[in-house]
C-alpha cells in the first residue's frame, strides 16, 4: 500500500485504501463512488477530464488521509 495518493491511482484504489477520501471527492464536485469510469480511470484523467488541477487535488487527498 502506498504511503501517499499519487496521480496515477484510480479513484477506486483510492475510495478502497482511504474511504476518508470519498469527501475530498465530493469536495471537488466528483461524483466518483457511482461512475463507471472510477474502477479505470487515475485522478490525473479525471481531474483533467472535469477541469480540475490535479496538484490541489492530491494535496487535499492527502491531507485528509494524514
Amino acid at each position: 500500500m502506498s504511503d501517499k495518493i499519487t496521480k496515477d491511482m484510480t479513484f477506486f484504489e483510492v475510495m478502497r485504501t482511504y474511504p476518508e477520501a470519498v469527501k475530498v471527492l465530493q469536495k471537488h464536485n466528483l461524483g466518483c463512488v457511482g461512475c463507471m469510469g472510477a474502477q479505470n480511470e487515475s485522478l490525473e484523467q479525471g481531474a483533467n477530464a472535469h477541469g480540475l488541477n490535479v496538484d490541489e487535488l492530491l494535496k487535499d487527498l492527502n491531507a485528509a488521509v494524514q
